[in-house]
């Protein structure tokens, strides 16, 4: 039964993952694209779309597929799974936090999950930036510099350094994000 598959796919992947959305793209990009349920080029365009909109990713995409896959109920189902964990293991923390903080197993447990968290971030990033910067040709199987995608790199990273620079603090996420769509009408569709 579909349900079931969304709830136990999504309740594992809340289960299992440490640090947030990104980390959990490698599990959730395993177990989707392994049940047919998205490819994994999808899944990268959904990142894109999930990140301007409002709300965590792993909600998002968890709503998202659950909607494919079961229509409303699916994405309730799959959604309700997603937090489920996070949620039961808020509630033991704020329970026993001042109990077991000090505990050095705990905080053995804690160290050890930091460095895992920041790989599974990093390796995150180097595949949806590999993926957007060169171009696969199934034609011809050549993978391609995409001149578009570095030259939109550049200068979204150029006009956020250069703002940094002169108002001494980060633009808004927002705007980014509207300069980056505008960038990406610009050279993808004119």
């Amino acid at each position: 039964m579909i349900y079931w598959d969304l709830f136990y796919v999504f309740f594992t992947i809340g289960l299992f993952t440490f640090g947030g959305g990104y980390a959990m793209i490698p599990l959730i990009t395993s177990e989707v694209v392994s049940r047919g349920w998205m490819t994994e080029d999808s899944i990268i365009k959904f990142i894109a779309v999930s990140e301007s909109t409002p709300g965590p990713f792993a909600i998002n995409i968890a709503t998202y597929i659950g909607s494919l896959q079961g229509g409303l109920l699916g994405s309730i189902v799959a959604t309700f799974a997603v937090i489920l964990p996070s949620f039961i293991v808020i509630l033991l923390v704020a329970a026993l936090f001042k109990t077991f903080s000090k505990n050095r197993y705990v905080q053995a447990v804690l160290n050890g999950i930091r460095p895992v968290t920041i790989g599974l971030i990093a390796g995150t990033a180097i595949l949806i930036a590999t993926r957007n910067i060169w171009a696969n040709f199934p034609e011809t199987n050549a993978l391609l510099l995409s001149r578009s995608a570095l030259v939109l790199l550049f200068d979204v990273a150029t006009l956020f350094i250069g703002y940094k620079k002169v108002h001494g603090k980060s633009m808004h996420p927002i705007a980014l994000i509207v300069i980056s769509a505008i960038l990406g009408i610009i050279v993808y569709a004119v």
